[in-house]
């Protein structure tokens, strides 16, 4: 999701420009580091505990800060999505049909990433010593005095990493994992990996049912609705906090990735924007042209010139909660859909529906698994693939705030978590692609609900 909950969309831009400039700073400083202290092919001692001493610390004051509000922040993200969709009592056949396209298109575009991040594998073009050497970044040697471990010490890491990917489970187990015996056991487990059951998973999984048993009490449970509204944003307001830090905490991050890698990890980052920018146009320009049409009775090409103003607002803000009373507009003036039909399915979709959110999730996990030597297992993508069409519904509204439930993720699989900062330098731009098309599966959504209830006011042109 990554978007503020403010409408304004001047806050969004001026916000941006700090995470930015503190990015290219980490960036550039990392660079000329690595250059100036790279000696043939292995960094001095020096630039190792300089690096690991100063920059690393403070980059991980900033993701702890996200951390920490990671399991309160699905819980109540996710019980209120469910709130929100899945009153089918009193949303009736809308409600469902909102439901069903929505789980289509996070389904799609979830599946689109875990293909092209297999087929190009842009995590591998990372060359196996500077692998090493990464590995030895995020696994620091545990003994006082020791610059970096010996190359038995690293294949150790590697061997410990691939070992803990492999610990599968069948399917039963897996399925029955999901329903949580200790909701609270899970809770702790799934930040520091002692779950009993599938971590993660099993909170969602609990904060679904959640959802639904309020529904069916609704009257008696608004107390508990306004527990988790609160809830809500007390973590919103954290991250927004947290994210104040962002320029500096970023920047030392890619500063400590760069000035040990070079210019390696700034063209692996390149393959890894490049998957998702493909997966992106492939979810926009392909899949909702397929439904549009099927689904929609109406022409890919009167949809998107129609809705260009909304895709530029929703590019240029970073946030579908900004881009809501221009894409209500948009529907209802240029897509001419019904009032009744847009404004319910866009509301809900701007928490919702985030596929472009849920793809990128996907392959931010898929990728960095890759680039730190972990192969998965297929229940093990099928377990993230799963994990990220939730999290496409319960991540939080602020810009960033999917970055916490993707730690959770990859630690629940095996990856090191702090090895979320090597993409955090290409985040904000691809901030900007996936929300164009979160807003974009807004509209989508409300053009195939508004055909399927034959309630258009219009004939918009077929194909």
């Amino acid at each position: 999701m990554d978007e503020n909950m403010s409408t304004n969309g001047d806050t969004e831009n001026h916000s941006a420009m700090p995470i930015i400039i503190g990015l290219t700073i980490g960036l550039v400083l990392g660079l000329i580091a690595n250059v100036i202290g790279v000696a043939g092919r292995e960094v001095p001692a020096t630039w190792v505990t300089t690096v690991v001493a100063v920059a690393q610390p403070i980059g991980r004051i900033f993701l702890r800060l996200m951390m920490m509000v990671v399991v309160p922040m699905v819980f109540a993200a996710l019980a209120l999505a469910v709130v929100e969709i899945g009153d089918v009592r009193k949303l009736g056949r809308m409600g469902l049909r909102t439901l069903l396209f929505t789980g289509i298109f996070s389904c799609a575009a979830v599946l689109i990433g875990m293909v092209l991040v297999n087929m190009f594998e842009p995590g591998k073009k990372l060359p196996v010593e500077t692998r090493d050497r990464l590995l030895a970044l995020y696994n620091p040697p545990k003994a006082e005095g020791d610059a970096k471990p010996t190359a038995s010490a690293q294949q150790q890491q590697v061997e410990t990493i691939k070992a803990n990917a492999e610990k599968k489970k069948t399917i039963g187990e897996i399925l029955v994992d999901m329903i949580p015996e200790n909701p609270l056991q899970e809770m702790v487990g799934a930040v520091d990996g002692s779950s009993k059951g599938n971590g993660m998973l099993a909170v969602m999984v609990f904060s679904l049912i959640v959802g639904i048993a309020i529904t069916m009490r609704m009257d008696d449970c608004q107390p508990l609705i306004g527990v988790l509204q609160s809830i809500q944003t007390v973590t919103t307001v954290i991250i927004e906090f947290a994210l104040k830090l962002a320029p500096v905490g970023a920047g030392c991050l890619v500063f400590a990735i760069t000035a040990q890698l070079g210019f390696e990890i700034v063209r692996t980052l390149a393959w890894f924007a490049g998957t998702v920018v493909l997966g992106l146009a492939i979810q926009l320009f392909v899949t909702y042209s397929i439904v549009i049409w099927t689904f929609g009775g109406m022409s890919p090409w009167y949809f998107f010139s129609n809705a260009a103003e909304a895709m530029l607002t929703a590019f240029s803000t970073s946030s579908s909660n900004a881009t809501l009373p221009t894409a209500m507009r948009v529907a209802e003036t240029d897509l001419k859909l019904p009032p009744a039909v847009s404004r319910f399915v866009l509301t809900v979709g701007a928490t919702g529906n985030q596929n472009g959110t849920a793809l990128y999730e996907g392959v931010v996990i898929l990728f960095l698994a890759q680039v730190m030597g972990v192969e998965l297992t297929l229940a093990q993508q099928l377990q993230v693939v799963l994990m990220a069409v939730l999290a496409g519904i319960g991540t939080a509204g602020v810009p960033g705030g999917s970055i916490p439930l993707i730690v959770v993720v990859m630690k629940s699989v095996g990856v090191p978590a702090d090895s979320i900062g090597i993409i955090l330098g290409v985040d904000r731009l691809l901030d900007m692609c996936r929300t164009v098309v979160n807003v974009m599966g807004d509209l989508a959504v409300a053009a195939c609900v508004a055909k399927s209830e034959g309630r258009a006011t219009t004939s918009p042109p077929t194909i």
